[in-house]
């Protein structure tokens, strides 16, 4: 007997679903900061183990849409949730613990999948703390996605409540995106790391060009912002800022793809990208005018 399903991780901003997702998988697929909103796609991830596999979804943090970027990661978020077998509602526990799943996405009616509360972070709370919260929320797994505690016990939570299935995936996939995709996600997080509070959201990355089979594995990729004077800061003084990013960016992509890489990197204005429906799609986060 087999057991595969799918597992979406969601919750609020920062809640660290994406560490988790990390975790689960044993591999990094998706970029982490300690800025809001960096999680923008849908991203799936596999984990087969003992006769289960997870098709585990990390989705955009759940918040009420500011621009038609925000309504297109919404978009994801509760895309995922509608396909779920097993949602783990993650929640910072170092934070207010929401009611319910439901009322925290601000959803009329409970999703249809088995909802499983995973209080995150606990390494940064102390004992009293993690036995008030047990009293409180006896059903929650609490764990650490950052220092791995607690990941057994999610893990069996997780496949007792998936249904008996074959496997959705070959067994020895980790994921069904494509390389490039991953190769514009670690540029992005990147600039995450080494740009200001304010800059990132109006980051989006591009490949323009991934040749399969060169040596090194050439990729042109291309930040957009939406002015220019925001051109200028991630190009910095005499290239300077550009240099850095673009060298940090190609280690992870080499470390991931197992091969030298040379990393194109290019910046180009988008004006007010995250507001234009058009450019919100060519750039790959989906329809925000999607019924959700």
């Amino acid at each position: 007997m087999t057991r595969a399903g799918i597992v979406t991780v969601a919750g609020f901003p920062n809640a660290g679903k994406s560490t988790l997702l990390n975790r689960l998988v044993g591999e990094k697929l998706a970029i982490t900061s300690s800025k809001a909103q960096s999680t923008r796609h849908r991203i799936l991830g596999l984990r087969t183990e003992n006769d289960t596999q997870m098709v585990i979804l990390d989705t955009p943090g759940l918040l009420e849409p500011k621009d038609t970027l925000h309504s297109a990661m919404r978009n994801a978020a509760l895309a995922a949730v509608r396909d779920a077998d097993v949602l783990v509602h993650v929640v910072d526990a170092t934070a207010t613990i929401p009611a319910d799943f439901a009322t925290a996405a601000g959803l009329e009616r409970a999703p249809r999948a088995k909802v499983l509360l995973a209080l995150n972070k606990i390494d940064l709370i102390d004992e009293p703390k993690k036995f008030a919260l047990l009293e409180h929320y006896p059903e929650a797994v609490l764990l650490s996605a950052h220092t791995g505690d607690g990941m057994d016990r999610l893990v069996n939570a997780i496949t007792e409540r998936l249904p008996e299935s074959p496997y959705l995936y070959p067994a020895d996939e980790l994921s069904t995106q494509p390389v490039k995709f991953f190769c514009a996600e670690f540029v992005r997080e990147t600039a995450l790391e080494q740009l200001g509070d304010e800059l990132p959201h109006a980051l989006a990355c591009e490949i323009e060009e991934f040749r399969e089979g060169s040596t090194p594995l050439y990729i042109r990729a291309v930040l957009h912002v939406e002015r220019d004077s925001q051109k200028r800061i991630v190009i910095g003084a005499n290239g300077q800022q550009i240099k850095k990013l673009g060298r940090v960016a190609r280690e992870k992509i080499e470390r991931f793809v197992g091969q030298p890489v040379y990393l194109d990197l290019w910046v180009k204005v988008l004006p007010n990208w995250r507001r234009n429906r058009n450019a919100v799609l060519r750039l790959g986060y989906g329809d925000p005018n999607e019924k959700t």
